[in-house]
């Protein structure tokens, strides 16, 4: 029987979905269909941190580490919020 890998996912991407659903509301310019690239682009930003269970990382994270992990997460949302907001004008301007 294979081994079940369904459970892998990136530690940072339900945090990441979660704060971009958070911080919209500052960023009336972009719309929902906007927020899926939000997501890509600050993932991108962020190092890959492969896990099987959430609790799995966290456990094992000091608080500093995770404070600066949050910290690290809502630099790459905003930057990323920025980014697709300046595209898009960069696009409504032509």
């Amino acid at each position: 029987m294979p081994a079940d890998f369904s459970p892998i996912h990136n530690y940072y991407e339900q945090q990441v979905v979660n704060l971009v659903s958070d911080l919209a509301v500052h960023y009336p310019l972009l719309s929902e269909d906007h927020h899926p690239d939000v997501a890509c682009v600050a993932l991108n930003r962020l190092p890959p941190r492969y896990i099987r269970h959430q609790v799995d990382l966290a456990f094992h994270m000091t608080e500093r580490e995770r404070q600066d992990s949050e910290q690290l997460i809502r630099d790459a949302v905003t930057y990323a919020f920025e980014f697709v907001q300046a595209r898009y004008a960069m696009r409504a301007r032509r």
